[in-house]
């Protein structure tokens, strides 16, 4: 099983688009799915676990949408990923080994500290990715 599924993957780009909004401005759900090339029924499901999680916050009305809940820097890649992963699993289940068992909760703590950055972060990879070359 993967680390992340595509709810996660999914759920990241959803975000990755929203953080380009502000409160003056929400996304459609049509909007979102179009820019992240995401299944828009699919993204309909994601967004309701985020909306639960306190990430985002639906707007009712003509011009309603979703926003962010917080500010970027209040939102961390890995609060994303907990909230629709559930959590963030190296192996599926407890080995009989003790030793493994510790390895494997210092893998997944180690893998915690990596996504645990906020989401501004991931606008240097938009530099990265305009300067790259083929």
């Amino acid at each position: 099983m993967p680390l992340i599924s595509t709810k996660g993957t999914y759920g990241l780009a959803a975000i990755c688009e929203l953080r380009k909004r502000t409160e003056e401005s929400p996304m459609q759900t049509k909007e979102i799915a179009l820019n992240a090339k995401i299944p828009q029924n699919y993204l309909e499901q994601l967004l309701g676990k985020l909306r639960r999680a306190g990430i985002i916050k639906s707007i009712r009305g003509a011009k309603g949408g979703y926003i962010l809940a917080r500010s970027p820097e209040e939102i961390t890649v890995l609060d994303i990923l907990v909230a629709l992963e559930d959590d963030l699993k190296i192996v599926d289940t407890k080995v009989e080994h003790p030793l493994l068992n510790l390895f494997f909760e210092d893998a997944r703590d180690s893998v915690k500290n990596i996504f645990d950055i906020d989401i501004t972060k991931l606008a240097q990879y938009q530099n990265k990715f305009l300067n790259y070359t083929i």
